[in-house]
């Protein structure tokens, strides 16, 4: 069973708050978070602070980052250098990530995801303006990561408004998630916008017009790209094979799931 609410006695010795929220927030991770990957019931915490990963899997040897904040929203979350980000996403060796919102009056956590290293696009890491002349860091430029711009089938509940979810179900998401796998970060782009795209589309029925409603946006995003439509066909046959959409008649669809 998880446990909620987190363990704050490993950050008695600590005075910085972010180094408290830290520690407890990871302690926590080690203490109850399963394997997303290959289901094994405990994942283990890097003993010193691994430049690329907070934990891996001793099973399936997967490498996991935590990202924690203060608070129910997990809209935007702050990150570090955006240069950095920028270079990890579009390497081999980005770790897989999970995403905590907690109270901070009692240490619960209130939301965990779990959202696969290949969801990752130069589109969802928003720059930061520069620090001032005058801050310690003068010209540092930092990045938010706008899980909002992640597709659902990506962002992958463990806890749910303060409600753990069953542990099968996870499994089987993350099954689902895995069929979007594209080594190619541009194509990983093209597809995972165009399923964005599908996913605010309220109804589960939809149209290709409704989809090329989002061209001037897709434009704008894949600016080399001058067959905007031709491309929204494309992807739309990429998620119909692997089976997050179908095609019910010609320039209609219907979501799966």
């Amino acid at each position: 069973m998880m446990e909620l609410l987190m363990d704050t006695t490993p950050a008695e010795k600590y005075r910085s708050n972010s180094q408290k929220a830290r520690v407890i927030t990871e302690q926590w991770v080690a203490d109850n978070m399963f394997c997303p990957r290959c289901g094994s019931p405990r994942i283990s915490h890097f003993e010193n602070n691994k430049p690329v990963a907070d934990f891996f899997c001793p099973v399936c040897d997967n490498q996991f980052e935590l990202k924690s904040k203060n608070g129910a929203s997990l809209e935007k979350v702050t990150d570090g250098a955006y240069s950095t980000m920028i270079n990890r996403i579009t390497s081999l060796d980005n770790p897989d990530f999970f995403f905590m919102s907690y109270s901070k009056a009692d240490w619960s956590v209130r939301n965990f995801f779990f959202v696969p290293k290949h969801f990752f696009t130069p589109g969802i890491i928003e720059k930061r303006r520069p620090l001032s002349e005058n801050a310690r860091r003068a010209g540092w430029v930092g990045c938010n990561i706008l899980l909002e711009s992640i597709p659902a089938t990506g962002r992958i509940p463990i806890i749910e408004h303060g409600q753990a979810i069953d542990e099968k179900e996870v499994l089987k998401k993350v099954a689902i998630a895995e069929s979007l796998v594209v080594a190619d970060i541009n194509a990983r782009g093209w597809l995972l916008d165009v399923l964005s795209c599908v996913d605010r589309i309220e109804s589960r029925a939809f149209t290709l017009s409704e989809v090329y409603g989002f061209e001037n946006e897709l434009s704008a995003k894949h600016p080399a790209n001058h067959n905007v439509r031709p491309k929204i066909r494309q992807q739309l046959q990429l998620l119909r094979d692997r089976g997050l959409i179908e095609f019910t008649r010609r320039g209609e669809y219907r979501k799966n799931g």
